[in-house]
């Protein structure tokens, strides 16, 4: 019988595993075995299971899978954006970790939305997934009923938990900021600014040190800090600086929050005949790729973001497995890279 006929034959229009079978001249049981865990049969068994999927057109059903295993192979990744360089780092890293062990991935795009995030977390559970990675620790109380009503395990990534009992990976946003801020102020800068985008919980952590580092020296000044809620881009960078200097001229350094900003500063001071770092410093978060080849090139922080993705998925896929972690909040931890920007 043609694949055609075979499909004419069923309301469904779906070729089944039984057909499948039949065509390979085995059981049932074979022809899931041989799909599902092909290390358990043998080469040529697998090559006529195989054959048969293709010449049919078989396509395995989930669903019935996860009903039969318990398990659906499928992981939940909300990320707040799918164009930031720096979420892609991330997804990669969860890819890598997962592929080999057949999971598939359903990647949303939260756009810093509390609504969206609760919007495709409730598209997302219909799926029966095993598993969730979250980007940062703060979310709607909606979003964590939803996550306690669903009882699958979650992981955190990007940042670290307070509570023993929570699983993340990640590195602390407010300790690098207060890292790259005390690293201006040993170089000898005392008028530092904060240009910040998005104004999400990462950036307000960075913020937060930022600001401890400038208390400590005495040298805090609240007119020096410009925060706007829209995406960080290198146009915006080069708005921003325009707006810090307007309103704090005697800044000697500038503390941008992500790269992309500090690129634009960059560029902008140049249009301007500014200096860098002769009369203004730069320096930016994350370590984008360009940064290293900028002129000058930008004095940043370098986040493990495949690292944090790779090691969130790894994390999860032990806890979905039944297994206990000795380590439920992993740091990472983070590089400060001293170039020629400051």
């Amino acid at each position: 019988m043609n694949k055609p006929e075979t499909m004419r034959n069923r309301a469904s229009g779906r070729v089944t595993l039984t057909e499948v079978a039949a065509r390979a001249g085995v059981g049932t049981m074979t022809a899931s075995r041989a799909i599902n865990q092909p290390e358990l049969v043998s080469e040529a068994l697998r090559a006529r299971v195989e054959q048969a999927v293709a010449e049919l057109g078989y396509v395995p059903n989930r669903a019935a899978r996860a009903l039969a295993s318990a398990q659906s192979k499928v992981i939940v990744v909300l990320v707040p954006s799918l164009s930031n360089a720096v979420f892609t780092a991330v997804l990669s890293g969860i890819q890598d970790a997962l592929g080999s062990d057949g999971y598939q991935i359903l990647i949303g795009n939260t756009r810093y939305s509390d609504a969206e995030e609760e919007k495709l977390l409730g598209i997302y559970l219909q799926s029966n997934p095993d598993g969730i990675l979250l980007s940062g620790l703060t979310h709607s109380k909606r979003v964590m009923d939803i996550l306690a009503s669903s009882k699958l395990p979650v992981v955190s990534m990007m940042d670290l938990a307070a509570s023993p009992d929570a699983l993340s990976v990640g590195f602390s946003q407010l300790q690098a900021g207060y890292t790259m801020t005390r690293y201006l102020l040993d170089k000898g800068y005392k008028n530092i600014g904060f240009m910040g985008a998005q104004r999400d919980e990462r950036t307000l952590k960075r913020a937060e040190g930022y600001r401890r580092a400038l208390q400590e020296a005495g040298c805090y000044d609240p007119r020096r800090e410009t925060m706007v809620a829209d995406p960080s881009t290198v146009a915006l960078g080069a708005e921003l600086l325009g707006r810090m200097l307007s309103v704090a001229p005697e800044c000697d350094a500038i503390f941008c929050c992500n790269d992309d900003l500090a690129q634009g500063a960059i560029f902008q001071c140049q249009r301007r005949g500014i200096a860098v770092p002769g009369q203004l410093a730069i320096c930016g978060f994350n370590d984008l790729p360009v940064s290293a080849w900028m002129n000058p090139s930008v004095t940043t922080i370098a986040t493990p973001r495949y690292r944090v993705g790779f090691e969130a998925a790894q994390l999860l896929r032990a806890v979905i497995r039944g297994e206990k972690p000795a380590v439920t909040r992993i740091d990472l931890g983070f590089t400060l890279m001293a170039r020629e920007s400051a």
